[in-house]
């Protein structure tokens, strides 16, 4: 909660920091990663800094959580918290790494707003960074000690025990742990960090979902190469497609991540768009071990039938299930899927249950897309869960964070 204090401060001050945000996140990295390279080169995501998007995210849930300061005082964000300090106990953030960027955050306000800042505008900036900084490392402690990785150790070597091409551009690792332990168990939905050593020396780490069942012995992540104009996009996924063989070792994390399974009865919709369809996979292969009665709904769009990744294993899965039921849509079919439809996913076309809970992954418009069309069907936010690959720019885009 805001202080008495800080309240009108920040409220009047709000449209002209998130006017300047942009401004604010750029000065602020620059100053910060040439004071320390050491995070640019090992920690943040490199082609989302070359790309401007992790400035973006930081735009949107720095803007966002004042707002919901502001509109609901008395009610913390957890659905937002949770999302964040997932990301951050996968990539072993620490408490003295966010002191780093409170100075420089502070100092790229101070430069672009210049005499604006006052020193009450500083304070009250101050304790909305404090509060959600706070909130975030109480609940990263947490997620680092159930994971037996206290401090923000969750590296561990694994190796790689299959590799299999799922598509054009998608492959498929099976990992085991180099000690031949089995992997500890994960929830359905959670994914992993993978820490790659680049030519240059960088190591640099990105997410992956986990795709397998939860309580196997090994893990299995599947990795789409990025290709984009501007290096380095993709250079990570590149790097694994282009190297990573049977019996070479990977750094991972412990699994992570807040869009998983909630345990009930009720029906489910599980919708996916691409390499989105990985934690539903993981989803769907643990309601298939446990022969869940639960009524699924699957949903899945895609470019062309030979660009979706896992298909038949999807269609298996979907078959294992007593009540459940499977729709395709492709922008390019071939015919190899006549039931399929054409063109992008639209639910006018699906029959959904009362009380549906609904899981989305995949591009930001496909999900922008399915939300939309759930909540004009009735479906309130609280149950409508997403994933977002990469940073989360639904937050820059509006203060939503149901």
């Amino acid at each position: 909660m805001l202080s008495q204090q800080s309240t009108p401060v920040v409220r009047e001050t709000l449209p002209a920091v998130r006017a300047a945000i942009g401004e604010i996140a750029e000065v602020f990295y620059a100053r910060m990663f040439d004071a320390h390279p050491e995070l640019l080169r090992d920690l943040f995501n490199r082609g989302n800094q070359a790309g401007g998007e992790q400035q973006k995210a930081l735009a949107g849930s720095i803007t966002a959580f004042a707002e919901l300061l502001l509109a609901h005082p008395d009610v913390r964000p957890d659905t937002m918290l949770a999302r964040i300090a997932n990301k951050h106990a996968s990539l072993g953030i620490t408490s003295e790494q966010y002191k780093i960027v409170h100075e420089y955050l502070f100092a790229g306000i101070g430069e672009v707003l210049g005499d604006a800042v006052t020193t009450d505008v500083a304070a009250a900036w101050d304790e909305v960074y404090w509060l959600m900084a706070d909130a975030l490392m109480a609940i990263e402690t947490r997620l680092y000690a159930q994971a037996g990785a206290a401090g923000g150790g969750t590296w561990q070597r694994m190796t790689i025990a299959e590799r299999q091409e799922d598509s054009p551009d998608v492959v498929s690792f099976t990992l085991r742990r180099a000690d031949g332990r089995p992997c500890v168990s994960f929830r359905p939905g959670q994914y992993i960090s993978v820490r790659v050593e680049l030519p240059d020396g960088a190591r640099q780490i990105r997410q992956y979902s986990l795709s397998g069942t939860p309580g196997r012995p090994e893990w299995r992540i599947s990795v789409k190469r990025v290709a984009g104009a501007a290096q380095p996009d993709g250079e990570v996924s590149s790097w694994l497609h282009d190297n990573a063989r049977v019996g070479d070792t990977l750094t991972v994390s412990t699994p992570f991540g807040d869009l998983t399974l909630r345990p009930g009865d009720g029906p489910l919709l599980l919708a996916s768009a691409g390499i989105g369809t990985t934690p539903v996979l993981s989803m769907l292969n643990h309601l298939a071990a446990g022969r869940s009665p639960r009524s699924v709904t699957v949903v899945h769009a895609d470019r062309t039938p030979d660009d979706h990744a896992h298909r038949e294993e999807l269609k298996r899965l979907v078959r294992a299930l007593p009540d459940a039921r499977l729709h395709l849509w492709y922008e390019e079919p071939d015919g190899q899927e006549p039931e399929a439809a054409t063109g992008l996913a639209d639910l006018d076309a699906v029959d959904l249950p009362e009380s549906v809970t609904a899981y989305l992954c995949g591009p930001l418009p496909f999900m922008r897309s399915i939300r939309g069309d759930l909540l004009r069907r009735g479906i309130p936010a609280e149950d409508i869960h997403y994933e977002v690959f990469g940073p989360d720019l639904w937050l820059a885009a509006s203060s939503e964070t149901d």
